[in-house]
């Protein structure tokens, strides 16, 4: 029998507060890792995060702890990589999930909408790639969220399918940069994950999209979430600098 086993390791987490974050900080617990579970420190992350480190405590005492820092601002994600190193000497898994929307069409599109996905989604990762590498242990593995909107290039997204498309990009090129390290970077794109964002989506557009999916379903967060366990596992050992495409065989 196979099984994933991540007992004695540190995997951070952010955005894990809610949604594929907290997934991924439950599939992760369940192989035997200590989770820190991060979030941006505004009241619902932070009411989410405390919830779900209680639950995670209640299983097995203190394998879970909650790190504040918006991943925007570099000087949060140092403070908050310091403090990690401080109280468990390091990370084995970074998973950048951290991410938010602001949809608009190029044209209607604010300056602001612009900066703020890519301040979140792009720069986040970027100052949590390098400054978590400071303190994550040999060996480790980086996995990070692109999408398949850096794929398909959906209307409204020029934000968001741009910030994704460079971490994808970022990713490869931490590969090359990591691997003496033999630390691994590979990133997943989900497409259309049963999440409150889909939610969102009108059923008309939904239903569009679903005839598009050859599996003709969402997929679930913790499917997600087991594609992202096996990326920083063993049985992964000689994957980096990929990107796997999470979304039902969707090709456009």
């Amino acid at each position: 029998m196979i099984s994933i086993n991540l007992s004695g390791k540190t995997v951070l987490i952010t955005g894990a507060s809610q949604g594929i974050g907290a997934e991924i900080a439950r599939t992760f617990h369940q192989a035997g890792a200590r989770v820190i579970i991060n979030h941006p420190g505004i009241p619902r992350t932070l009411e989410d995060a405390g919830v779900l480190a209680g639950e995670l405590n209640g299983l097995r005492e203190d394998s879970a702890s909650i790190m504040v820092a918006d991943v925007s601002k570099p000087e949060e994600v140092q403070a908050m990589m310091q403090e990690i190193k401080h109280q468990h000497s390091g990370i084995d898994f970074l998973i950048n999930n951290a991410a938010i929307i602001r949809d608009r069409t190029t044209s209607k599109m604010s300056l602001e909408e612009w900066d703020s996905v890519m301040k979140v989604n792009l720069n986040g990762v970027f100052y949590c790639s390098k400054l978590g590498l400071e303190i994550m242990h040999d060996a480790g593995a980086i996995v990070s969220f692109g999408s398949i909107a850096a794929i398909q290039g959906f209307f409204g997204q020029a934000n968001y399918a741009a910030a994704k498309a460079g971490v994808q990009a970022m990713m490869r090129v931490l590969s090359r940069e990591c691997a003496r390290r033999n630390i691994r970077a590979n990133a997943v794109a989900p497409g259309i994950i049963e999440t409150a964002m889909s939610a969102t989506i009108p059923p008309e557009a939904l239903a569009e999209m679903l005839r598009n999916i050859p599996l003709g379903r969402q997929g679930t967060p913790a499917e997600v979430a087991n594609v992202v366990l096996f990326l920083c596992s063993p049985l992964a050992s000689y994957l980096t600098g990929q990107t796997i495409e999470i979304n039902g065989g969707w090709r456009g």
